[in-house]
């Protein structure tokens, strides 16, 4: 991200596609605290992979993501009942993000930051 960075690049996006195929390779959500600091401010981040409900783009927004990209939910909803089952899907995201938010205590995205998510395990206790 910081080579990118120095290079010019305008926004970086987080994403583990083709990761399937390796044993081992973190998960984008676990790696995107490191990139927003590595980048130090300077371009936008984006989230690509492993969103599938409300919460995860709750999580993805606190942890510095400017945005999501939803694939595999919108391919669902596409075969499920075509450009309908798309919209149904992105409304559905839209009600959880928001149930979200009221629990977290954000009225707004802007409300958003780290408070909202733990990193911590309940194995390390």
């Amino acid at each position: 991200a910081r080579e990118a960075v120095k290079r010019g690049v305008s926004g970086i996006l987080v994403s583990n596609h083709g990761a399937r195929q390796l044993d081992g390779v973190p998960a984008t959500i676990d790696v995107l605290s490191e990139v927003i600091e590595a980048v130090e401010g300077k371009v936008e981040v984006f989230l690509d992979g492993g969103v599938r409900k409300g919460t995860d783009v709750l999580k993805a927004l606190a942890l510095g993501a400017k945005a999501v990209f939803i694939g595999r939910p919108v391919l669902w909803g596409l075969a499920y009942q075509g450009e309908e089952g798309v919209r149904e899907v992105l409304q559905i995201l839209m009600e959880e993000l928001k149930l979200a938010m009221a629990l977290a205590g954000c009225r707004s995205t802007n409300e958003i930051d780290k408070s909202v998510v733990r990193r911590d395990t309940f194995a390390k206790m």
